[in-house]
């Protein structure tokens, strides 16, 4: 039983995995202010609740679980073999291949565009901008091509 000496019995969802179930009595029934069962019916349905998703959990988990984990291992098992063995020699031998083509590319486009993007910013370099603020005037109709 080494595999599994690890296991926390008390907190069986370290990783908070399911932490969107909420399923406690609070946080599926509420009554509204200005409206309210009797005490001992919102006891009483609060303790049914509880006790039937309890026991209807426990019968559940008691028939399926097994199953469900022999059925989650095996695909994890087959998920991790394809990944191991299919998918990560194949992406490798595609960034081998990329490569090739990754300084094919920059060596294009070093010798072809890069002096045309220089040549058009030393152009534009001696652009200026000066920015004025127009007058406020709702009376003038609004030109969104005006700078």
């Amino acid at each position: 039983m080494g595999i599994y000496s690890g296991i926390d019995m008390d907190n069986r969802d370290p990783n908070h995995l399911n932490s969107h179930l909420q399923v406690m009595w609070d946080d599926v029934i509420g009554e509204p202010e200005g409206i309210s069962s009797p005490d001992c019916t919102w006891k009483c349905s609060a303790m049914l609740f509880t006790m039937m998703k309890q026991a209807i959990y426990l019968l559940l988990t008691v028939i399926f679980a097994p199953f469900a984990a022999c059925c989650l291992g095996a695909q994890f098992a087959c998920l991790s073999c394809c990944h191991i063995w299919c998918c990560m020699p194949c992406l490798r031998t595609y960034k081998i291949n990329c490569a090739m083509w990754k300084n094919f590319y920059e060596v294009w486009l070093a010798a072809t565009c890069t002096p045309c993007c220089e040549s058009i910013g030393r152009v534009f370099s001696k652009a200026r901008v000066r920015y004025q603020r127009l007058p406020d005037g709702d009376d003038e109709e609004k030109n969104v091509f005006q700078v």
